[in-house]
């Protein structure tokens, strides 16, 4: 018991009280959503799901995240194998095979957002053998690469490029903490520089070849994102429809909002999923510049905390663990508001912490929780290991 009371202290409960903010506004936004619509409802859903989260973050972060990193080649082999058997025979939503329908409760499990934490472990138990030292090209650096390259791939393949997208910058974030030499930073960067300005190119020149690649993939509808992105003079009204309207909406939001269950996007169903993807539009237009700038706030917050744990990490791995859960939260923060406001191309990324959904919400709750862990068990005494 005074083992448990020690770890129930060195929980970092400024994380718990932003998430807890997190629940309280999140609710009233998705319940502001859903309101009218079919999906009406789905916020004390979100509720039970931000509740079960608190229990899981709770739990994990008294589990010692030593023995996640061990047991990580593990994790990693199941949600790959999960990754592989949700493209043969997982469930079809928005044009993706990434879910796991759930018999008798109706609710859907997506293994890509579990594999994006199974990958940072896995990264992160490699990485520390190093023990801070600088990377070596073919011994430490391919490999990670690797690791994240198999998951990747048939996340592309369902196709899910927005998490596909994190799991390459969860791998850059962890590169770069990890101490990899400058001259292969280089390296990549001119590599990555030329083979996005060599695809742009290819694109521009063999537009409606790659789009009928697309096509036959079953993911016809990224070229609209991408010529939304790259050329909006050239692309259709209805590939530009969302964006168009998402910033349509936003703007209506001018300083202060249209005020709480105001917002005539949300209410016309101008905007689509503004429960899940777009929630920060129904947080533009009805909260305004300054609802945005609070919740903008409370991200900063929640990443500072975590990046002091980091820093103050006894132990390279755990300080790893942290930087590639940071790394997942930024980018999707930044994907998902730039999306909205023309400066990033459409991606199904959810916003952390604030958009309705099982999946994201769990893994965000347990990666914090794990976050947690790393905290906890930095400093222990030798009667206290698990």
């Amino acid at each position: 018991m005074a083992i448990l009371l020690g770890k129930l202290k060195r929980i970092d409960w400024a994380v718990i009280i932003i998430l807890a903010i997190f629940m309280a506004a999140s609710t009233f936004i998705v319940y502001s959503a859903v309101q009218g619509t079919r999906f009406e409802g789905a916020h004390m859903r979100h509720l039970v799901f931000f509740g079960a989260g608190f229990v899981v973050t709770i739990g994990t972060a008294l589990f010692n995240y030593r023995l996640l990193l061990k047991l990580s080649p593990v994790l990693y082999l199941l949600g790959t194998a999960s990754l592989v058997a949700v493209y043969f025979f997982g469930a079809s939503i928005n044009n993706a095979r990434g879910w796991f329908i759930i018999p008798y409760i109706d609710q859907s499990v997506q293994p890509a957002e579990f594999a994006k934490l199974f990958i940072i472990l896995m990264a992160a138990y490699f990485l520390a053998r190093r023990d801070g030292e600088p990377l070596r090209l073919f011994r430490d650096v391919v490999p990670v690469m690797l690791i994240v390259f198999i998951p990747f791939v048939w996340v592309v393949i369902q196709p899910d490029l927005g998490n596909a997208i994190i799991y390459l910058v969860i791998m850059i974030g962890m590169l770069w903490i990890a101490n990899m030499r400058y001259v292969h930073v280089l390296l990549f960067t001119g590599l990555a520089a030329a083979a996005i300005f060599g695809g742009i190119q290819l694109l521009n020149a063999y537009h409606d070849t790659v789009e009928e690649i697309l096509v036959k993939m079953g993911a016809g509808h990224w070229m609209g994102r991408i010529d939304t992105f790259l050329n909006p003079e050239q692309a259709s009204s209805n590939d530009t429809w969302q964006v168009d309207n998402s910033l349509r909406a936003i703007g209506s939001g001018s300083l202060f909002g249209e005020g709480f269950m105001q917002g005539s996007s949300v209410q016309t169903g101008r905007v689509p999923y503004t429960y899940s993807d777009s929630i920060f539009v129904v947080i533009g237009e009805e909260l305004g510049f300054v609802g945005a700038s609070a919740l903008l706030l409370l991200y900063f917050l929640l990443i500072f905390r975590l990046i002091l744990i980091s820093i103050q990490s006894a132990e390279p791995g755990g300080a790893y663990i942290i930087i590639g859960i940071v790394s997942m939260f930024v980018f999707q923060i930044f994907q998902n508001i730039g999306m909205f406001l023309g400066l990033l191309p459409l991606t199904g990324i959810t916003l952390p912490f604030v958009s309705y959904g099982g999946s994201s919400l769990l893994i965000n709750m347990l990666s914090i929780g794990v976050a947690l862990s790393v905290r906890v068990h930095s400093a222990k005494a030798p009667s206290e290991e698990e």
